[in-house]
């Protein structure tokens, strides 16, 4: 059997990119052992992915460089014996605890100019690969081969014993229907729909029905609480605000046990869309032509303003339309298309 080490990516929504690759991996004649070299904070999305043999730590922050210490997981590494290594980022230094390991076939693209660090460095053509996730996958290919497409989706994989656990820990019911709403963006604060807009949609779905769940990180605290306080001034049902209360791997129990997700371009919509939630998708400064959310449940809003997409972590214009023009009402539209039975 092949061992391949897959040194993944630092962001959630690219994790979950790289999976049509792992697939596509263990698809070959005679299936690999695949390693994933991990940041530990991801490590539950690895372990969620049934393409992953193992999941190994990397301990390295990002933009560190401690040549010394790559050198030593390098040494570690060689003592697994790997056939290749895949470097989905595109750094210098994701490269060299598989050089320092001595890696016989080493794939990644060109990136930093890693020729020496990569022995089978693939120069990108952007036309031909337009998402990250074929970019990814191509590097299952042998060089210059096409990609074979449709890519498969990214799947995870559910514990509803977990989930269990998770809802009983919060203090949350599941029988009743949830929406789950993803206010962040790690990138900035142009890639967030505006507070007021998801305390709008948190009371029209309250209103049938729903239990309304704001799922995210502690650093989407703040805008979560705006929301919540909102949605409470209006005397609507309770939002629960589960910001920064979960691990990753809780949040993901949570978004599996929802009828609807509304998110911003973010790590959890991918990971909504790999949980086969129907979910609609908000872009405004990025673009949904690189990183959308790839599954047959999940619908895309972009205004596709002339400005749009920026890719600018503040509107550089000052005005913010791109987000603050997608209205509630228009996401609820798309929401009754998504929904059984026309209405959410």
């Amino acid at each position: 059997m092949d061992k391949i080490l897959v040194v993944a990516p630092s962001w959630i929504g690219d994790c979950v990119m790289a999976q049509p690759l792992l697939a596509r991996l263990k698809a070959r004649p005679r299936p690999p052992r695949i390693d994933v070299l991990a940041p530990a904070w991801s490590a539950a999305l690895f372990k969620r992915m049934a393409q992953v043999d193992a999941v190994i730590e990397n301990p390295f922050p990002h933009g560190s460089l401690k040549l010394l210490d790559r050198l030593r997981l390098g040494r570690r590494l060689a003592a697994a014996r790997y056939d290749q290594a895949i470097v989905l980022p595109n750094s210098l230094k994701s490269a060299l605890a598989p050089f320092f390991a001595r890696i016989p076939v080493r794939t990644g693209y060109v990136g930093e100019a890693r020729y020496g660090l990569l022995n089978d460095a693939r120069r990108l053509d952007k036309t031909e690969l337009r998402l990250l996730a074929e970019r990814y996958a191509a590097l299952a290919e042998p060089a210059g081969a096409p990609l074979a497409r449709p890519l498969p989706y990214p799947h995870l994989m559910v514990d509803a014993a977990a989930r269990r656990a998770t809802l009983t820990r919060l203090g949350l019911e599941g029988d009743g229907p949830v929406a789950v709403l993803c206010p962040g963006a790690e990138y900035g604060p142009a890639k967030r729909w505006p507070a007021p807009h998801f305390a709008a949609l948190s009371r029209a779905l309250a209103r049938r029905g729903y239990a309304v769940w704001l799922v995210g990180s502690a650093k989407d605290r703040e805008i979560a609480q705006e929301i919540a306080a909102a949605a409470r001034n209006q005397g609507t049902a309770p939002v629960f605000d589960l910001c920064g209360k979960t691990s990753l791997e809780e949040a993901i129990d949570l978004v599996s046990a929802a009828r609807l997700v509304v998110s911003n371009d973010s790590g959890l919509m991918h990971v909504a869309a790999a949980l086969d939630r129907p979910l609609v998708a908000l872009f405004g400064s990025s673009s949904p032509a690189y990183t959308p959310p790839l599954s047959s449940r999940a619908r895309v809003l972009h205004l596709g303003l002339p400005c749009s997409p920026c890719f600018k972590r503040v509107c550089p214009l000052g005005h913010f339309r791109c987000m603050l023009d997608l209205t509630p009402d228009r996401v609820l539209e798309e929401l009754a298309r998504l929904v059984p039975g026309g209405d959410p």
